[in-house]
């Protein structure tokens, strides 16, 4: 573990490789597990404002779960996250031709209708940020089925903090990045 700023760091995200592999897993991340993503404070309020723009993407089963639902929901441990449909998928996901998983919000974001990407946990994945009083924790999130993703980046050879260089920057901002990029370069050698 290391420290930059506010942010107290695991060395796993500079010594794992990952790149997604959707042919292998099918956006298995979005359809499996026991809770829906994690959202701030700051994006409830976003999915509030944008749904009526997002509802037309979704599948009629992820609208239905929303309009049960909510946009949001409170989770077990008390944490806010997105509604799932019938405790498994995400109420946003969308189902493409080959049955992979994909995001419906980040679908209208795609077709100009909303200027937010998608929940920064989902564009941060493997990566989970976990909020402190006085920091925040950044750790790599292992899940066996993100095992086809481990093998392509490490074929690839592209090490996680690189491969959600995009949602880290989102999330703690350029200089940030350039600051863990300068530590796993010392790391390396």
């Amino acid at each position: 573990m290391f420290q930059l700023g506010k942010t107290i760091i695991s060395e796993e995200i500079l010594e794992n490789d990952f790149v997604c592999n959707l042919t292998a897993c099918k956006g298995a991340c979005c359809v499996d597990g026991e809770a829906g993503a994690p959202l701030d404070e700051e994006e409830v309020k976003i999915l509030e404002e944008i749904y009526p723009k997002v509802k037309p993407f979704l599948r009629k089963e992820g609208v239905a779960a929303i309009e049960e639902q909510g946009t949001h929901v409170k989770g077990w441990d008390g944490e806010w996250e997105t509604p799932l449909v019938n405790g498994s998928e995400c109420a946003y996901v969308i189902f493409d031709e080959k049955k992979t998983a994909l995001c419906g919000i980040e679908e209208a974001y795609n077709q100009g209708e909303v200027e937010w990407k998608k929940p920064v946990s989902c564009h941060l994945y493997p990566v989970r940020v976990k909020q402190y009083s006085e920091f925040a924790a950044v750790n790599y999130h292992k899940w066996n089925i993100c095992d086809d993703a481990c093998s392509l980046g490490k074929e690839l050879g592209v090490p996680v903090y690189k491969f959600v260089k995009q949602a880290l920057i989102r999330k703690f901002g350029a200089d940030w990045y350039a600051e863990l990029e300068e530590v796993a370069e010392k790391i390396k050698k």
